[in-house]
């Protein structure tokens, strides 16, 4: 069983690498696109919902899927809920601030449902905010013990 939780830790490592290499793709492209949607082309506002894609896809896989199988292979006997397993994450030194990986997964979740163009402006912004955040997670999960 500890083998497969290894490998679970490996597999969900593999797939945040490659799903960052793509998120930052997407912020470079958006970094001098307007965040207003009223104010965009069809071509950037396509970027951007690619953007929106790839944010929700990086930060899930962290914090739904890496973060547990990490913690599982830690401690096998873990049996806590989201919010335990992102405090757990923060002992083990993934990440730095329980509370702002709580407003990313927030935003994860908000980018599902439909908003005007006002809310759409400051979902981008905060897309903007916190990819930095995600995209250190190459270099912090590379020193996160033997993966």
């Amino acid at each position: 069983m500890a083998k497969a939780k290894t490998d679970l830790t490996g597999l969900y490592y593999t797939k945040i690498v490659k799903s960052l290499k793509y998120l930052e793709y997407s912020y470079n492209r958006t970094l001098k696109m307007p965040t207003n949607p009223a104010t965009m082309t069809d071509p950037e506002f396509e970027a951007w919902d690619s953007f929106a894609a790839r944010f929700a896809r990086s930060s899930d896989i962290f914090l739904s899927k890496f973060i547990r199988a990490y913690i599982l292979r830690d401690d096998p006997a873990f049996d806590g809920g989201f919010r335990d397993q992102v405090g757990r994450a923060e002992k083990l030194g993934l990440l730095y601030d329980v509370n702002v990986w709580m407003e990313i997964r927030e935003l994860r979740n908000a980018i599902v449902h439909e908003y005007s163009d006002q809310d759409l402006d400051q979902i981008f912004q905060k897309f903007r905010k916190f990819t930095p955040l995600i995209l250190d997670l190459r270099s912090k999960l590379s020193h996160a013990s033997d993966i």
